[in-house]
């Protein structure tokens, strides 16, 4: 008897059909759903019938999909479909609170949202690789995805208080970005002790490891104390507290001497009468103005602005150190400089009495604030008085006192400026500004308001056509009567967005408010008036911030599109040198153009201006996380008290109050308010009761008691106790 041979056990064709069908069938439920875990019998169930030869042809189907790379096993008889087949993105992740993620990714004009179970432990800030399982369901939501690869670790730092034992140390980050504590092993840092403030970063997270490895990095000191709070938020923000030894020795031996042939290669304003005028507690002065009459109606207006780049060459430690910080940062109790005090307050200051380099654009000017002629370039001159704001408004207002005559001309010039910016349609936002009254150790006593005045003004609007004169004359050069455009630094600000328009026009409505224009200079026209309708009323700071939100964020880029909110076509900085280093940037170019140089590259432009709009971004995130503690910490001894304010702000879990006398701001949960079960109404921008039906509206005076305050995450509870509705 013969052996049998061997062979593949051909299907019948009316099974291989119905395999087709049923194959198809599931890949296609696998695609449509593929967040979701199938089991083999709901597969089978679905796909035709859960008898057991359908059961053995799912196996069959499934095995194959599997083999093939489509499906992914889940662990006994469970499958999802695999994430190579899905779309794949790289993107950064803004952790939530909940420990939910939020990747950004550029190519979208949304972030992809990614529960906590599906983050694959990545932290804020990392670089990772997501794949997008479901488009959102309604307009407005996010698409839904999954982490499946950190590609980079965020090199951020966190800042925590300690909490040490015999054998670790538990920190607890200050940032709600980082929700879970971090352990550290007691016998490395010996010296850290219980409630110490310390700078620590992540290494890694490993997936099955209940909570991160990390360094720490700086101990600052005692929590609650002035100085390491505000180095915490400093450090919080990767913004230095101090300079390097090698970047003040470099500032240092910066030489200060201005020679009689330094002073022969410039402009000399030293014989024409020059001013200063800025805050009282100012350090650092880097804008004059100096004005001499020429004849009866014209006069000389000259902005002179320290010359900063003549002392920091390009590439220098000093300059690197400048680029890198980007920005002067202002705390509430502090300013951490972007360059060192030598030159800060020293060698670029113009203060008085004082022979002092500088850059500027000289201004040959009629009494109706035109423009006859212009000039820009290096000059020397000498400061002859330095002005308090207060001190120019006096003159002003009365018209006495020393350099009286000059100031109301220069004064007279700039309200017609002024005037005739905003019929070209400025946009119009004078939020009063809040200061903090601090005793010697930094402990908050008081909140005033910081007025803007005429004075104010007067510095303004010169320094504003300091800026756009030197934008214009630096974007074009002249080759055979035509006019070539050139590598520039501009500070844009676009149109506002038309989606974002529309949530205020429907916003505003619910208070009687019109709001009829959709894009173009008519917005800025229609805020104007509106600002103007709401000035005083309980609804004008909540209908100024959001007016604020609908417009577009100014940002440094070699791509003029104007600025919108000024009404200019074309926007620089240059009157800041000493505290922006953009301002730097523009120096050198108008350096470079006004002896006819070569174009520098355009792209290397972009780069820098990129890194400035971001340093910028991180500086005021510093100001106002400052801000934030100073008015936890005045509120710190308040609890339990009652206060008057109205409703700033909402949200689907609480109602934000500003206290009307001190302008701080808390949040009062829903969840808090007694008599009811109240939700937020996204659509009617409201806070309505379920059973009571009572609304609770933006601008609405409200009773609240201080519930409680939280230091280290700097919040201020409310609780809601009297509504006058």
């Amino acid at each position: 008897m013969g052996q049998k041979r061997k062979g593949t056990r051909r299907e019948p064709a009316s099974r291989v059909d119905s395999m087709s069908v049923r194959s198809a069938f599931i890949v296609n439920m696998f695609r449509e759903f593929p967040e979701r875990v199938f089991s083999m019998k709901q597969l089978a169930s679905a796909s035709g019938g859960n008898t057991k030869e359908g059961r053995y042809m799912v196996r069959d189907i499934v095995e194959a999909l599997v083999q093939g790379g489509v499906v992914e096993s889940h662990g006994r008889d469970k499958f999802q479909l695999s994430p190579s087949q899905l779309p794949s993105y790289q993107g950064v992740v803004d952790l939530a609170v909940s420990g939910a993620a939020y990747v950004r990714v550029e190519e979208l004009d949304c972030d992809i949202y990614v529960n906590q179970r599906n983050t694959r432990c990545a932290l804020d800030g990392d670089k990772v690789e997501v794949v997008l399982q479901r488009q959102p369901h309604r307009e407005g939501d996010n698409p839904e995805g999954v982490i499946t690869k950190i590609l980079e670790r965020s090199k951020r730092q966190y800042v925590g208080v300690a909490e040490v034992s015999r054998s670790a140390i538990f920190v607890h980050p200050d940032s709600r970005k980082l929700p879970m504590d971090i352990f550290f092993s007691r016998k490395l840092y010996p010296d850290v002790k219980d409630g110490d403030k310390v700078v620590f970063r992540i290494e890694e997270w490993r997936e099955g490891d209940r909570s991160p490895r990390g360094v720490i990095v700086d101990v600052l000191g005692r929590q609650g104390d002035n100085d390491v709070e505000m180095h915490a938020i400093l450090a919080e923000y990767d913004l230095p507290y101090k300079f390097e030894p090698e970047v003040e020795q470099a500032a240092e031996a910066i030489s200060g001497e201005i020679t009689e042939q330094e002073i022969a290669q410039r402009r000399d304003f030293r014989g024409v009468t020059t001013f200063t005028i800025d805050p009282a507690d100012a350090k650092d002065f880097d804008d004059a103005l100096s004005i001499q009459k020429l004849e009866d109606g014209i006069w000389e207006v000259g902005v002179h602005i320290a010359d900063v780049t003549h002392y920091v060459r390009p590439d220098s430690v000093v300059d690197c150190e400048a680029y890198e910080r980007g920005t002067s940062v202002y705390l509430v109790d502090r300013t951490v400089p972007m360059l060192p005090e030598r030159l800060c307050n020293e060698l670029c200051s113009l203060r008085p009495n004082e022979e002092k380099l500088s850059f500027s654009a000289v201004f040959k000017m009629n009494e109706d604030a035109e423009i006859l002629e212009e000039w820009f370039g290096r000059t020397v001159i000498l400061s002859d008085r330095r002005f308090t704001y207060a001190e120019a408004q006096a003159r002003i207002e009365t018209g006495v006192g020393d350099y009286a005559e000059e100031i109301a001309v220069l004064h007279n010039m700039a309200q017609k400026m002024r005037s005739r910016r905003f019929k070209a349609g400025a946009v119009s936002f004078e939020r009063a500004e809040f200061k903090f009254i601090l005793d010697e150790k930094g402990k908050p006593l008081g909140v005033y308001t910081k007025e803007q005045k005429e004075s104010n003004q007067l510095i303004e609007e010169f320094m504003l056509l300091a800026n756009r004169r030197v934008a214009e004359f630096c974007t074009y050069r002249e080759v055979n009567g035509k006019k070539v455009q050139r590598p520039m630094v501009y500070r844009v600000h676009d149109e506002p967005n038309e989606e974002k328009l529309s949530r205020f026009r429907d916003f505003v409505l619910r208070f009687g408010y019109q709001f009829k224009a959709a894009k173009g200079r008519s917005v800025a026209k229609a805020i104007n008036k509106l600002v103007g309708e709401v000035k005083g009323r309980p609804e004008e700071n909540a209908i100024q911030s959001l007016a604020v939100r609908s417009m577009a964020k100014a940002f440094y880029t070699t791509d003029n599109v104007g600025h919108y909110g000024l009404a200019f076509k074309y926007y620089a900085h240059f009157t800041s040198p000493i505290r922006r280093y953009p301002d730097m940037i523009v120096h050198r170019l108008l350096a470079r153009y006004l002896a006819e140089g070569k174009s520098p590259d355009k792209r290397e432009l972009e780069g820098q201006c990129v890194h400035s709009s971001e340093r910028e971004i991180v500086a005021s995130e510093a100001e106002r996380a400052s801000i934030k503690y100073k008015m936890v910490e005045f509120m710190k001894d308040k609890v339990g008290e009652v206060f008057k304010g109205h409703i700033s702000g909402m949200s689907e879990w609480g109602i934000y109050v500003e206290l009307n006398d001190t302008h701080i701001e808390g949040m009062a949960f829903l969840r808090d308010i007694e008599g009811d079960y109240y939700y937020y109404d996204d659509a009617r921008f409201e806070v309505v009761g379920r059973n009571s039906g009572r609304r609770i509206v933006f601008g609405e005076e409200v009773w609240i008691r201080v519930k409680g305050v939280d230091m280290r995450r700097r919040t201020i509870d409310f609780e809601l106790i009297v509504s006058k509705k």
